[in-house]
């Protein structure tokens, strides 16, 4: 991931999709030693954001490092419906899930950027750095806005302060349609699809074996 605060940068728009994107990664002692520079970056992103970034600020202000790092993991990592990965939401462990990965990948190498080996393409804090950097990361996150919401519904029912990490990003989202809202509703009643496959099987070997810069590109991590 870029780094999202530079010295001299304070003043300049942050966009709601970096913070968010920083927000939603795995809470280093980085995180807290920079929460001052947080303070800057909220005011200076989208008004529409900003309520709900402050509420997650003020939670995280309160709480010690090592308790938010053990609510992430209970969050993100203990609970299945509380994934960060995009498509997990409507494909669970199928075959269409690595398909659909395949287009999340050919949409930042369009941009001249390979994402990270270290995660698979459709994680959201990888997605929403994306969004930060480019139009066509925008497009990508705009076209799984009902995954988006799933995770939203997700983060509210399980009643942690991430939920307002998401509302800030969704603020400047359209919102869905009626049409999408009852496919939100489908899914989360049913729950993620199962299917005894791997995804590895269903993408090029370099899918998921490393990567490298693409002449000209840019590594994205």
């Amino acid at each position: 991931m870029t780094t999202l605060l530079r010295p001299g940068a304070a003043r300049a728009t942050v966009s709601p999709y970096k913070l968010g994107s920083l927000l939603l990664q795995y809470p280093t002692l980085a995180l807290f030693d920079g929460v001052a520079d947080l303070d800057t970056a909220i005011e200076s992103t989208a008004a529409a954001s900003r309520a709900s970034f402050r509420r997650f600020l003020s939670w995280l202000r309160a709480t010690s490092a090592d308790d938010v790092a053990r609510h992430y993991v209970e969050t993100f990592d203990l609970r299945r419906r509380c994934t960060l990965y995009l498509t997990y939401y409507r494909y669970g462990d199928t075959r269409k899930r690595g398909m659909s990965m395949l287009t999340f990948k050919a949409a930042y190498r369009a941009a001249g950027f390979e994402p990270s080996s270290d995660e698979l393409p459709d994680y959201l804090p990888m997605v929403l750095d994306f969004a930060a950097l480019s139009s066509r990361g925008e497009s990508l996150l705009r076209a799984h806005r009902t995954d988006l919401e799933l995770v939203r519904v997700a983060l509210h029912d399980a009643k942690t302060p991430y939920a307002d990490v998401i509302d800030g990003v969704c603020a400047t989202l359209p919102k869905l349609g009626k049409r999408d809202a009852a496919r939100v509703r489908e899914i989360w009643r049913d729950g993620p699809p199962e299917e005894d496959v791997g995804l590895e099987p269903f993408a090029p070997p370099e899918y998921l074996s490393g990567y490298g810069t693409q002449e000209g590109g840019q590594r994205y991590e």
